[in-house]
């Protein structure tokens, strides 16, 4: 069920003191990592406040490998001037999985990086990792979301194994499994704060492989266009990835991007969302709580998205993290951050996902 941030964040900021967690001003603010699927989206993210931006190259080394998206080496280039000039860092992902009978891609990819300036890489593969520890040495490295570390033991081998530095948090762990991690862990921590969720484990999903024969942990894209098909008839539109009906729409219903985890299936004579409702993870209202934790990055997820996507949820980002470091004791979830926000959710629903998981 979607929740309302805009009633839940005074509330929230005030259980920090009693779980000993009392925001101040020094607390420091964490970095607003925000997404760039394109050059332009990347100069909106900066002009509207990111303090750092994460992009991908062409092909199949990162995670969102959609034609129409990503960068070529100029765009690169330009990319990390215009960022550098306004102070703000790029991020560049290699975070998929390498094809052990061809690293080449990976490699080539990782001195690239290097090469066109990139701040740090995000990285998921432990093979392209060691390849980075090996051929730039100094090169500052991000475990990526897909690598699915979950506990300060994994992150740490990471560290000592391969030099780390950060480590994404998968969206699978609550507020307190989090603090416990940052407790312990001698890394930075970085946690998703806006955006489409996964219903899997990050970089473990085998549904598209199940129908398509091909890993989103391995070609970067969980539904290949390729083997995405609507088909119109007089009643609507049906859905297949991979031969597969995964759903179906009326003329005039509204449509995303396919994927088997979000399709309408029938179960039990009921259509619907079997697997996982269209939502999005929206943590305003557990803003203070990660500030005062120490969480040292905040991720927007979205490359796939619009510029005006970028550039407005930017904005609302920029404005919840300075107020929320700035007056601790005065924050709140504003209704325009809220209707903002809303406009660009999965479903127009927003979630806490497994940050307020009643269970355990």
């Amino acid at each position: 069920m979607a929740e309302n941030p805009a009633t839940q964040g005074l509330a929230r900021a005030a259980l920090l003191a009693s779980k000993g967690l009392p925001m101040t001003r020094e607390h420091a603010a964490p970095e607003l990592v925000c997404p760039a699927g394109s050059l332009r989206a990347l100069q909106a993210a900066v002009d509207a406040g990111a303090d750092a931006v994460y992009l991908g190259l062409k092909g199949g080394t990162n995670a969102r490998n959609f034609a129409g998206l990503n960068f070529d080496d100029a765009q690169v280039r330009e990319g990390v001037a215009y960022a550098h000039a306004r102070g703000a860092k790029v991020l560049m992902a290699l975070n998929t999985f390498a094809d052990a009978r061809d690293l080449g891609p990976w490699r080539q990819a990782v001195d690239r990086g290097v090469d066109l300036g990139a701040d740090a890489l995000i990285v998921a593969d432990s093979a392209v990792m060691a390849y980075c520890r090996d051929a730039h040495p100094t090169l500052r490295l991000h475990l990526s979301v897909q690598a699915s570390a979950t506990s300060h033991a994994a992150i740490e081998f990471y560290r000592r194994r391969y030099g780390i530095q950060r480590a994404v948090l998968p969206r699978v762990l609550t507020l307190q499994q989090v603090e416990q991690v940052i407790r312990h862990a001698e890394v930075d921590i970085e946690v998703f704060g806006f955006g489409s969720l996964c219903v899997m484990v990050e970089g473990r999903c085998i549904l598209s492989s199940y129908t398509t024969g091909q890993s989103p942990n391995n070609a970067g894209v969980c539904s290949p266009p390729s083997a995405v098909r609507w088909q119109e008839d007089a009643a609507g539109v049906q859905v297949r990835l991979g031969g597969m009906l995964i759903d179906s729409y009326t003329h005039d219903e509204p449509r995303g991007y396919p994927t088997l985890c979000k399709g309408r299936f029938l179960v039990r004579g009921e259509r619907d969302y079997a697997i996982e409702e269209p939502t999005s993870l929206n943590t305003l209202a557990i803003l203070p709580e990660l500030v005062a934790m120490g969480v040292k990055a905040i991720k927007i997820e979205g490359r796939q998205r619009s510029t005006a996507y970028v550039e407005q949820v930017t904005r609302v980002w920029r404005a919840a993290i300075d107020q929320a470091c700035a007056s601790p004791g005065r924050y709140g979830v504003q209704p325009e951050w809220t209707a903002t926000l809303s406009r660009h959710a999965e479903g127009q629903q927003h979630t806490l996902g497994a940050y307020n998981r009643p269970w355990r």
